[in-house]
């Protein structure tokens, strides 16, 4: 590719021979870097608009000093070119643009199409509907997680992988804590299960009160024929059901499906807000807080924000019948046109509203500037540290909590485990835990991580706990396989695993780290915000196992010896240890110095002295 002339950019002459068609514009500086990438209705008269004399904007004049070539994209249609714009956009990242992130995937919930005992479970990833039904998306994974739990309570639906469920000769945890009804042995006829399925998938779409009408209706009839076990179970799910609000939504939009589009800007942040309003009701929230924005104007900023977010291909199944935006935008109506023609049902972008929904349009924007002040009020750069995670890990949301694990022994001796949780405010020292590790091979990390994890989450399942967004284990493949093994086994999904192995040369910033017990490691450099955040979590989870096991490994070897002499009570330890100073001045101590304590024979200071000298 020939360089681009350091000369001034003749925006006469290339607009003389510049199309009036519809398409997108990328402006370069002199070394040939993208600085901008736009869509236009007609090219000519959207790009004539930057070269005006009485130019006020100065993010614009500031671009526009240093353009020194426009090249330019005719497409078919205008939709054609706001899809392009979008994939230039977030290939590109051109530093004049305003740059929302684009989140991986959103969870969902999924049914499999198992002919007799589908599988409802947390999903992640590319849609596939021939596989099986999608409910959501849900704004975080925690949210999806919820309700599954929820689903899981009352109608008891497997949540298996088919490879778990096929191979099953007994229930599984699920079935003893009450989660499932165990059909991966017969417990359960299939038509009583689809029965079930049938009321969950109603219950994913809305239907709720008309799944508690049918409940009502098998538990008096229940009731009637005497069977008060079975009416008493129904009573059970009916409560729950009654309890619960409505915090999902089927995947296909429905007419009732409103996004409302909430700005605030402050200092050089700008916060958006996407409030979820689904068969009337608020469901959740999500904040985006773009790049290149500080000195762009609201209107500019909603745009971008439609453009970018709705317009991404995994995200055309959310695009709802009607946006509410805080501004009037100029390209309203495109958009709205382009985005009726991809999501295959109208969409309308409204900026004035009255009543409930200048409510949530007040909602929004508050919810917008709190998140902001939020944000900028971090001074521990916590947030940043995390975000950076999310974005390394390529995870689809911001982690809200972490939980690290570390073993510490010395050969074997006084096994203890550590398990550190750290949040969007740092440590979170109140739920940190030990754990002693019991009835293994000394010395055998695997079976001692894979303890811990086993009992930690099997606890947390039960107590229906809240669950960590990323586990990080201090180790290699190994630990990590033994973390894989014990989330397979208790069925956690939507959690991600990372392995911190010290690497060749075992000092900071060399850290090689793992996603898969069968990948390759990957590092970060030094100087990365999540490499720190690793570090810092890392570190506490070893001073924390550490510790424990230096106060287990002291008690055992103060008292443990003397505790196995027999004819040694309490007050005798007591008064030896008194006597001595501790145990180590006891162990040099001569049978003759140990005879001379009161209370102690000749034949008993010969027990201690051997105990104390038989290793």
């Amino acid at each position: 590719m020939e360089p681009l002339p350091p000369t001034e950019f003749d925006a006469k002459a290339f607009l003389r021979s510049c199309s009036t068609q519809p398409g997108v514009y990328r402006m370069q500086d002199a070394a040939g870097q993208v600085l901008y990438v736009g869509k236009a209705k007609n090219l000519k008269k959207r790009l004539s608009s930057y070269f005006q004399k009485n130019q006020t904007n100065q993010k614009t004049k500031s671009l526009v000093s240093h353009i020194r070539q426009i090249e330019t994209t005719i497409t078919h249609s205008e939709t054609e070119a706001l899809l392009l714009e979008n994939n230039l956009i977030k290939s590109l990242q051109p530093r004049y643009n305003i740059l929302f992130r684009d989140d991986k995937s959103y969870p969902y919930l999924y049914l499999s199409n198992h002919p007799d005992y589908p599988r409802l479970g947390f999903y992640r990833g590319a849609i596939q509907p021939k596989q099986g039904e999608y409910f959501g998306p849900y704004t975080s994974a925690g949210r999806a997680r919820e309700c599954l739990n929820l689903l899981q309570k009352i109608f008891k639906l497997r949540s298996c992988e088919e490879s778990f469920f096929q191979n099953r000769t007994r229930p599984c945890l699920q079935y003893q804590i009450k989660r499932c009804t165990a059909p991966c042995v017969d417990f359960i006829e299939p038509e009583a299960y689809q029965r079930d399925v049938r009321h969950a998938r109603m219950f994913l779409q809305g239907k709720n009160q008309q799944v508690i009408h049918e409940l009502a209706q098998s538990m008096e009839q229940a009731s009637q024929a005497l069977q008060f076990e079975k009416a008493g179970q129904l009573r059970d799910q009916i409560a729950l059901l009654r309890r619960i609000q409505e915090q999902q939504y089927v995947m296909t939009a429905t007419a009732g499906d409103i996004d409302v589009i909430g700005y605030a800007q402050q200092q050089d942040g700008v916060c958006l807000v996407v409030m979820y309003i689904r068969h009337g009701e608020v469901i959740g929230d999500k904040s985006y807080f773009p790049k290149n924005s500080a000195a762009s104007t609201q209107e500019d900023a909603v745009s971008e924000f439609i453009s970018q977010h709705y317009f991404s291909e995994k995200n055309h199944r959310l695009v709802p019948h009607e946006i509410i935006v805080p501004c009037a935008i100029e390209d309203a109506s495109w958009l709205s046109a382009g985005l009726s023609e991809v999501a295959q049902h109208k969409v309308h972008i409204v900026a004035r509203v009255q009543h409930k929904k200048q409510q949530w349009l007040s909602m929004a924007a508050q919810n917008a500037q709190h998140a902001l002040m939020q944000r900028l009020s971090d001074k521990s750069n916590t947030l940043q540290r995390l975000e950076n995670l999310a974005e390394c890990l390529g995870l689809a949301a911001t982690p809200q909590r972490l939980e690290c694990f570390d073993i510490s022994h010395t050969q074997g001796e006084a096994t203890v485990a550590s398990c550190v949780v750290f949040g969007a405010e740092g440590p979170v020292k109140s739920e940190y835990r030990r754990f002693n590790i019991k009835d293994i091979q000394p010395g055998d990390d695997y079976a001692a991580m894979h303890q811990v994890l086993l009992r930690r989450y099997s606890k947390l399942k039960q107590e229906e706990a809240k669950l960590p967004d990323v586990i990080l284990i201090d180790g290699g493949k190994g630990q990590l396989a033994q973390a894989e093994q014990v989330l397979q086994t208790l069925q956690l999904t939507g959690i991600q695993l990372l392995g911190i192995a010290k690497g060749p040369l075992r000092k900071p910033g060399f850290e090689q780290l793992y996603v898969e017990s069968t990948g390759q490691s990957f590092t970060l450099s030094a100087d990365a915000p999540a490499l720190h955040l690793i570090q810092l979590i890392r570190d506490e989870a070893h001073r924390f196992a550490i510790t424990g096991h230096r106060q287990q490994r002291g008690k055992k070897r103060t008292v443990s010896l003397l505790e196995a002499i027999p004819g040694i009570g309490a007050a005798r330890r007591r008064q030896l240890l008194q006597q001595f100073g501790g145990l180590q001045e006891l162990t040099r101590a001569s049978m003759e110095d140990i005879a001379k304590v009161p209370g102690i024979s000749k034949s008993l200071a010969e027990k201690i002295y051997c105990a104390l000298h038989s290793g």
